[in-house]
């Protein structure tokens, strides 16, 4: 008897990444700092009824799995019938890229990115210099280990950012991320090393405000016209690591909880700045056209003032209950998001 169609969402916790760095020796603040990546992981749980009932509308299963579990449920399922969404990345601290691995190990569909993807997106030094090569307007930036230089920074007239080179997408750590000489980049490198073991990326200082453009294959033919572009308001030059703990996960309950939670203002970039969104949808298309993004991601840019649109970075699993990327459900599907997944899952099984 042949299976139902299945759509499995495979997905890492907070908890069990935190238990591992603890392992590692990590101290606990960092280790909850580095865990709250994974947030989306904790706040889509309770959408699972919601996400179930919406792909059992359109003769789907809805199977989610622990990424701890995956290695038994992938290879028990069904290739002629499944197909395997990833809901975190991860090669570094967090362990998402062998979900579609493991996927195609076992021969079954995935919705999303090839997974050599799921690497290169993780590695900010590496990923720059591949969206450079391919002609798109990402930042030159050098490369320093526990303050020394491994690669030097471009000369700048506006100072420099640090940031950790493979700590998830934001921009910035510290209140005091973007530093004004190369010295004092160093010294953010040792604090970035001592704190979470990793590389720091320096890249020139970029003027202008933040911008998230989201995609989701809702139908089956959607291209480059589904791609949505906001600008992200939070009141601040850049996202903190504080800042993104009040919004998320466990932190973000917390400050529901005490009635602080205050999301950031999306603007549309359409309405704003034509010519910036034309721009952004061009680099997008190059980006699906020669590195092969597909199905569901995100870009993460910097538009300046005069519309120079740059390219900070990518993601191949966005946050798909945060607040821009249900917003984008909203506005370019008219749909929430469990009903935006269960119909992307039912296209792409062509149900």
């Amino acid at each position: 008897m042949a299976s139902a169609p299945t759509l499995i969402l495979v997905y890492e916790t907070e908890a069990a990444c935190r238990k591992r760095l603890a392992t590692q020796g990590f101290a606990a603040r960092q280790a909850l700092e580095i865990s709250s990546y994974l947030a989306q992981s904790t706040d889509i749980v309770a959408e699972f009824a919601a996400i179930g009932a919406a792909c059992t509308a359109r003769g789907i299963d809805f199977l989610p799995v622990e990424l701890d579990k995956a290695g038994t449920a992938l290879g028990r399922a069904d290739p002629s019938a499944s197909l395997v969404w990833t809901l975190t990345d991860g090669v570094a601290y967090y362990r998402g890229a062998a979900a579609p691995a493991l996927a195609r190990l076992n021969g079954l569909a995935v919705f999303g990115s090839d997974d050599a993807l799921f690497a290169l997106c993780q590695d900010k030094f590496r990923s720059g210099a591949v969206l450079r090569a391919a002609g798109l307007p990402a930042p030159a930036a050098g490369l320093a280990r526990d303050g020394r230089f491994l690669v030097e920074p471009p000369p700048s007239a506006t100072g420099w950012f640090v940031k950790p080179n493979r700590l998830g997408s934001k921009i910035g750590i510290w209140n005091d991320s973007r530093c004004a000489s190369l010295d004092q980049a160093l010294v953010l490198s040792r604090r970035i090393f001592a704190a979470y073991r990793d590389h720091a990326i320096v890249q020139p200082y970029l003027p202008g405000r933040n911008a998230r453009a989201s995609f989701l294959a809702v139908e089956a033919r959607a291209g480059i016209e589904a791609l949505g572009t906001a600008f992200v308001n939070s009141g601040s030059d850049f996202q903190t690591m504080d800042d993104s703990l009040a919004l998320y996960g466990e932190t973000g309950n917390a400050a529901r909880a005490r009635n602080s939670y205050v999301e950031p203002q999306l603007l549309s970039v359409d309405d704003t700045m034509p010519d910036a969104a034309n721009a952004v949808r061009g680099i997008a298309a190059r980006m699906m056209d020669c590195l092969g993004l597909r199905d569901v991601f995100s870009l993460d840019l910097r538009i300046e003032a005069d519309a120079a649109v740059h390219l900070i970075e990518f993601e191949v699993c966005p946050g798909l209950p945060c607040f821009d990327f249900r917003a984008y459900c909203h506005g370019r599907w008219g749909m929430g998001l469990p009903d935006a997944m269960a119909s992307a899952a039912a296209a792409s099984l062509r149900v």
